[in-house]
């Protein structure tokens, strides 16, 4: 059994699609980010970081308990487990690994960053939302290319794709357009077609449409600048 800590975040929902796509049984527990609950000692001693998700693989027979934290970490550690998600072969698993880091370093980063600056911050500073957006469609249109010429990012659907759906689907919230990508929307739209993806990112609660309710969107943006000044 896997016990997941985590939040309806782009990063939480990366392990709990991977969760369902594996159908590992799995036990959610919900952080409120607003309310700090990723700072208290007792999550600190899951991820000394204070960042969501963590999970704890819970032992079983002669085996202790085992904690991951960094989601992309977490990924690599279900797909090696589960032997799914992953190739066997070294440069199949280079090749996820790869597409894995870029999504580690690049996509999520630039857009949380455009999500700070252009929704977050009461102050808008019109440099670092064009640097942020900007960037992020530099990577959209990176990830263009290789979906031109492939159906999946790293040939067979794996944890790289699962990564990126889930914060490239949040394109519109960041500010970035998709306009004139049609292999992204195709991949997007194939992502959104499958079953665990959408049961993913209804953990750990189904989250409100906050760009068609202005109400939600205040509320939404309140809680998002609570946790980011944590």
């Amino acid at each position: 059994m896997i016990d997941l800590y985590t939040a309806s975040t782009p990063n939480g929902w990366k392990v709990s699609v991977t969760l369902e796509e594996l159908g590992l049984p799995y036990r959610v527990h919900a952080i409120d980010l607003s309310k700090g609950e990723q700072k208290t000692e007792a999550f600190l001693r899951l991820n000394p970081n204070g960042r969501i998700p963590a999970i704890v693989d819970r032992g079983e027979g002669d085996e202790s308990d085992f904690t991951v934290f960094e989601s992309g970490a977490i990924l690599l550690y279900l797909a090696e487990k589960s032997g799914r998600l992953m190739p066997a072969d070294p440069r199949g698993r280079s090749l996820v690994t790869q597409w894995l880091m870029f999504q580690m370093g690049g996509i999520g980063p630039m857009m949380g960053q455009a999500n700070v600056f252009f929704r977050y911050f009461p102050e808008k500073i019109q440099p670092a939302i064009d640097r942020y957006q900007n960037e992020s469609r530099r990577l959209f249109e990176v990830l263009e290319r290789r979906l031109a010429e492939s159906e999946w990012l790293a040939g067979d659907y794996s944890i790289a794709d699962i990564a990126h759906w889930c914060w490239v689907r949040t394109y519109k919230w960041s500010g970035v357009s998709i306009e004139g990508l049609p292999h992204l929307r195709r991949w997007l739209d194939a992502m959104r077609s499958r079953p665990a993806c959408q049961r993913g990112i209804e953990v750990p609660a189904k989250a409100p449409d906050a760009l068609k309710d202005e109400k939600a969107t205040s509320a939404f943006v309140e809680r998002a600048r609570q946790s980011v000044q944590r």
